[in-house]
């Protein structure tokens, strides 16, 4: 199946996305600014949350992955929003009949904090993906010392996405 349409039912989807820490550059989780010396490495704004998000719900769809429908080979997608990707991915979703149910996220994490700024990703997450609050789960673990987090190289996301056929709506 290539994504065209859905005979009907729920699916779901896994998506997973790492950058390592640069010099200048903002830090955007979720869609969300934090304060934080480093940002992360990328040829957009390096959300690794919302890019897991956006490719949970492209495999929840059956298309292919983020860098398929967004190369970081395109100048168009030179520092994007990927906020605006995640409503353009939303967009495609909706063309072949589906919807969004529900997002769970875990951020890999070994600094900052993500407690004080959680909600404020849950709201713009869901805010992109038409869902409440309830619909959303964000939530965040540290490298313990361990691997590329640990040593505060990098961060990580993994999310799981489902969607529905918006006929059985």
């Amino acid at each position: 199946m290539n994504g065209e349409s859905l005979p009907g039912g729920v699916r779901t989807g896994i998506g997973y996305d790492s950058h390592r820490f640069a010099e200048g550059r903002r830090l955007v989780l979720g869609g969300v600014e934090l304060d934080h010396p480093r940002g992360l490495e990328g040829h957009s704004d390096a959300d690794v949350v919302t890019h897991a998000v956006i490719d949970a719900l492209l495999g929840a769809a059956g298309l292919e992955d983020i860098g398929h429908h967004f190369p970081d080979t395109d100048e168009r997608y030179r520092e994007a929003d990927s906020i605006a990707l995640l409503h353009a991915t939303v967009a495609m979703l909706s063309e072949r009949g589906l919807t969004v149910d529900h997002v769970d996220a875990t951020i890999v994490i070994e600094r900052p904090a993500i407690a004080p700024v959680r909600g404020a990703i849950r709201a713009r997450l869901g805010s992109a993906l038409g869902l409440p609050g309830e619909h959303v789960s964000i939530k965040a673990t540290r490298g313990e010392g361990m691997g590329f987090v640990g040593r505060e190289e990098g961060i990580a996301a993994v999310a799981v996405a489902t969607v529905r056929s918006a006929r059985l709506r």
